[in-house]
């Protein structure tokens, strides 16, 4: 028996597992496992790839948080429900959400978008998170793609700040300092380590009227400043102004 027989099995024993326990977090097993498999590789691995999935479980996603939306806050006017709703399915809390559910250890990369870590990557984990409620639809229907959405968010929702909600920390920040007629913060960027496809930023976020200083890091110049800023915002609401 060749030596690498018992190393490929283990690989495909190990691999199964994972997706296995995926779909229990996720509450749904699919039928048609190759939509599964569809759903998690990226155009990088293979020309059968999750795009088309992606496209059609945006649409899903969006439909299914409007209707759980509308029905947990029946007393949510229009503007508001819209921009709750963006803040559930924006970039970062689709790729926060499919971190949960332990996506970067499934999804299949070419070798180069593997080695250039892309399997953290929040666009593609978004998108291939979209792309598993689109397979989920094509396997059954959309009344069981709305199941798996409103199982996965309603624990989000509860609890939540409305007046908050939706608005970034640089958004608060800012409003709050207004409110206290203060001057704006300051973004300086500090550091920027690591090479093109792989950087990370550190911005520090300065209030000088309440002698604030934060430092927040990301792996954009923009995600760094958010971070610092919701560092800010999270001291300068316990400071006595």
């Amino acid at each position: 028996m060749p030596s690498n027989i018992m190393p490929n099995g283990n690989m495909q024993n190990n691999n199964q597992l994972l997706l296995d326990t995926f779909c229990r977090q996720l509450g749904y097993s699919f039928t048609q496992p190759k939509l599964l498999r569809e759903a998690l590789t990226h155009r990088s691995h293979s020309a059968s790839h999750n795009e088309r999935l992606e496209f059609l479980g945006d649409a899903i996603l969006n439909c299914a948080i409007a209707a759980v939306i509308y029905k947990c806050f029946p007393d949510l006017p229009e503007g508001h429900l819209s921009r709750l709703r963006a803040n559930f399915v924006n970039q970062q809390a689709l790729s926060d959400l499919a971190l949960s559910l332990q996506m970067d250890k499934i999804i299949r990369l070419g070798e180069g978008e593997l080695k250039s870590g892309g399997c953290h990557r929040p666009s593609i984990l978004a998108d291939a998170f979209e792309a598993v409620l689109g397979a989920i639809y094509l396997d059954s229907d959309y009344a069981q793609a709305e199941a798996v959405v409103k199982a996965l968010y309603l624990s989000m929702m509860k609890g939540i700040d409305l007046k908050t909600q939706g608005k970034d920390p640089k958004t608060l920040l800012q409003e709050f300092l207004q409110g206290q007629k203060l001057g704006l913060p300051e973004y300086v960027l500090v550091t920027t380590i690591g090479k093109a496809h792989k950087q990370k930023f550190t911005v520090e976020c300065v209030i000088p009227t309440l002698d604030i200083r934060t430092l927040g890091e990301g792996t954009s110049r923009r995600s760094a400043e958010q971070a610092a800023a919701k560092l800010a915002y999270e001291e300068v609401c316990i400071t006595d102004i």
